[in-house]
C-alpha cells in the first residue's frame, strides 16, 4: 500500500483486517509488522488503533499492545437487535413512495444475492448493498451516524452466518419479502420483517 495513506483510508484498511478475519479474533496486531504491510509509520497506525478502541474493534491492554475481540456470542445478541431496531426506525423514517422507487432496485441486489450463492460471490458485500440502498431515503444523518458506527462490529459474525447456504437463502427470501411489502406500501409488514431477518440472526451463535 502507497506511502502517505489518508488517516482514514488507514483506519478503513485496519478496519478490513479486522472484518475479514486478516487481523483473526483474539490475537494480539503485530504493530510492526503492520505498519510495514500498509507503508505508514508505527505512530499513524497507533493512531488509527486508537481510534478503533472507541468503536470497540480493538482493545488496549498495558504491557501487550491492541489486540482483537474476540468473538462473543453475548455481544452478538445485543448488537443484532439494536441494528434492527435503528434500521427500522430509518424505513419508518423514509418518505413511502421514495422507497417504492427502490423496491425494483433491492430486487436486483437480492438477484444478485441468489447468483453468488452458485459462484462463492461474498454475500455479506452484497448484503451491505442492499441495506445501504433500503436506508438510502432516510434524511437524519445522526441515525445513520450510528449505525455506521454500530455496523462494523457485526461484520465479524457475518462471516458465520453467511457461512452456510440455507441461512443465507433464508435470509435473501426476508430480503425479497421486505421489498414486496414496500411495493404494497405495507411499511408495517417490511418493518416487521426486517426485524426478524436481523434479530433472528444471534441465535445462530450459540
Amino acid at each position: 500500500m502507497a506511502k502517505g495513506l489518508l488517516r482514514r483510508d488507514l483506519t478503513d484498511a485496519v478496519i478490513g483486517r479486522v472484518l475479514d478475519g486478516r487481523l483473526p479474533a483474539d490475537t494480539r496486531v503485530n504493530e510492526v509488522h503492520l505498519a510495514k504491510e500498509l507503508g505508514v509509520s508505527r505512530t499513524p497506525l497507533r493512531e488509527a488503533l486508537i481510534s478503533l478502541v472507541d468503536r470497540g474493534l480493538m482493545v488496549s491492554q498495558p504491557g501487550r499492545g491492541f489486540l482483537v475481540p474476540p468473538l462473543d456470542p453475548v455481544e452478538a445478541s445485543r448488537l443484532y437487535p439494536l441494528v434492527a431496531e435503528l434500521e427500522a426506525l430509518a424505513l419508518r423514517w423514509s418518505p413511502l413512495q421514495d422507497l417504492i422507487g427502490l423496491s425494483d432496485g433491492l430486487d436486483r441486489i437480492a438477484d444478485e444475492m441468489t447468483a453468488a450463492l452458485e459462484t462463492g460471490g461474498d454475500q455479506s458485500a452484497l448484503d451491505d448493498r442492499w441495506h445501504r440502498l433500503l436506508l438510502s431515503r432516510t434524511a437524519n444523518p445522526h441515525l445513520l451516524r450510528l449505525l455506521e458506527q454500530t455496523k462494523p462490529l457485526l461484520k465479524r459474525y457475518d462471516l458465520l452466518y453467511f457461512g452456510g447456504a440455507e441461512r443465507a437463502l433464508r435470509s435473501i427470501d426476508e430480503h425479497r419479502l421486505i421489498a414486496s411489502a414496500i411495493r404494497a406500501g405495507d411499511l408495517a409488514e417490511a418493518t416487521r420483517v426486517l426485524v426478524r431477518n436481523w434479530v433472528k440472526t444471534p441465535a445462530y451463535f450459540g
